[in-house]
Parts: C-alpha cells; sequence; structure tokens
C-alpha cells in the first residue's frame, strides 16, 4: 500500500468527516481517478510530435499513454476526422496516489515562481483541474532527449459533491494552494 493512501485513511478521513459531518464512511470524498491530457495541434503539420509526447506522458504516469483522434474535420485547421492530435492517460488506484504524491511533493515545487495553485480550477462537482506550462517540472523528463516544451492539463476527479469538499480533500493530502 502506498504511503499516501496510508495518510489519506488514517488522517483525512477522520479529519474530512470532522469538518463536514459525515456519519458514514462511504460519504466521504476520495480520489477517483486523475486523467493527463496533452493537446497538440501542431501534430497537424508534424505527425512524428506525438510519438514523441506520448512517450514522455508515458514516463510522466508510469503507464502507457493513448493517443486520442480527431473527432471532426476543421479546414481552417488543415484538420480532418481521424487525424492524431493528442494523447491522454487515465490513472486510478496504486498508480493514481504515487502520481500524486510525486505531483504535490516533486512536481509543484519545481514550477518556477510557484505561490500555491488557484483553488478556482474546480468545476462545481468537486473536480479539480490544472495546467503544466512545461512538462520538465517532472523528474522522469530528460531535459536533453526532449524536442520541444509542451504543456499538460490533469484533471483530478474526487467523489466530493461540491467544490468546498473537493478543495479540503486535496488541501489535507497535500496540494499546496493560494490561501
Amino acid at each position: 500500500m502506498g504511503a499516501l493512501k496510508d495518510f489519506y485513511n488514517n488522517d483525512c478521513v477522520p479529519a474530512l468527516k470532522e469538518e463536514f459531518g459525515y456519519t458514514n464512511l462511504m460519504q466521504v470524498p476520495k480520489l477517483e481517478k486523475i486523467v493527463l491530457n496533452m493537446g497538440l495541434g501542431e501534430a497537424v503539420q508534424n505527425p512524428k510530435i506525438i510519438e514523441g509526447a506520448a512517450q514522455e506522458l508515458t514516463l510522466i504516469a508510469g503507464q502507457k499513454a493513448v493517443v486520442t483522434n480527431a473527432k471532426k474535420s476543421i479546414a481552417t485547421f488543415k484538420l480532418r476526422e481521424g487525424m492524431p492530435i493528442g494523447c491522454r492517460v487515465t490513472l486510478r488506484g496504486e498508480k493514481m496516489y504515487d502520481f500524486f504524491s510525486k505531483l504535490v511533493n516533486i512536481a509543484l515545487p519545481r514550477v518556477r515562481d510557484f505561490r500555491g495553485m488557484s483553488p478556482k480550477g474546480f468545476d462545481g462537482r468537486g473536480n479539480y483541474s490544472l495546467g503544466v506550462k512545461e512538462q520538465i517540472i517532472f523528474p522522469e523528463i530528460d531535459y536533453d532527449k526532449m524536442d520541444k516544451i509542451k504543456g499538460l492539463n490533469i484533471s483530478i476527479v474526487t467523489s466530493a459533491p461540491s467544490n468546498n469538499e473537493g478543495l479540503s480533500l486535496l488541501r489535507l493530502m497535500g496540494m499546496p494552494f493560494k490561501k
């Protein structure tokens, strides 16, 4: 079992129960999945970018990345239906906890001028999304081997019914939010 999962069960659950007055253990919000997504519009001109991005995402997540294809054709972007334009990974269970702890403890502190995450990234149903401008904040990425700085989106899906509960859950689990 991961250290973060034990920490969640032993420390976060009682704190959340006390804060929101849950009577049932199943009411306590928990992490459900983390989705990493890299949208690469420039792959239309240069299809090789996708392979590199998928490899980097696989390294970051520790799980194979899936290449995503265009749903519609858009003439102004020279885009046809079915062309590869991005890649994503969905993490659940043990890998999800491993990634979350790596994100909070290693990657985010390496961001330049980092003053904390904005608490505005919630969607109204307790899920949090953040964008990473450079993939080099992750320790697995070798700066010399990468071709281009690419950003990625990280969506953290929780079972929390509201933003406040989601915020409390992530804050207790160590996410550095601005005060």
